[in-house]
């Protein structure tokens, strides 16, 4: 992933355009651990917003360093709201490089309704990458 450009960055993350690998990433900051559930929501459609215009078909969520709170991570509404943009955008792959702790981290990337794409769970980033070149 040698060619990359921010394209959004804020005191909550960063946005990063990866062209010649398809790829477009989070990097979420540890400064997450004052976003309100209102912030982590209109974050995740700005998010969107960037998955629909620049339609690269792999994500890569790096949230080694996120620490919202738990309780703001609203399933339903992330289903009815974020998830068909990403389909409408053509998302083949999904791919989070999260804490090893994490109970999904080594689980096989699986699809996750109503998500058209597998959705993977690394505790590595090298292991995140290989898995969304392949």
């Amino acid at each position: 992933m040698v060619d990359s450009k921010v394209v959004y960055e804020d005191e909550w993350g960063e946005i990063i355009d990866r062209p010649s690998s398809d790829v477009i990433e989070v990097r979420w900051f540890d400064t997450t651990a004052s976003m309100s559930k209102e912030e982590f929501q209109r974050w995740l459609s700005i998010f969107a917003d960037h998955v629909g215009r620049l339609r690269r078909s792999r994500v890569l969520i790096d949230g080694t360093s996120f620490k919202t709170n738990p309780s703001f991570m609203d399933g339903a509404w992330r289903d009815a709201n974020i998830i068909p943009r990403y389909n409408a955008a053509g998302v083949t792959n999904f791919a989070f490089h999260m804490p090893v702790e994490m109970p999904m981290v080594g689980q096989p990337p699986a699809r996750e309704e109503p998500g058209r794409f597998p959705t993977g769970y690394f505790g590595s980033r090298q292991e995140a990458v290989a898995w969304l070149k392949r």
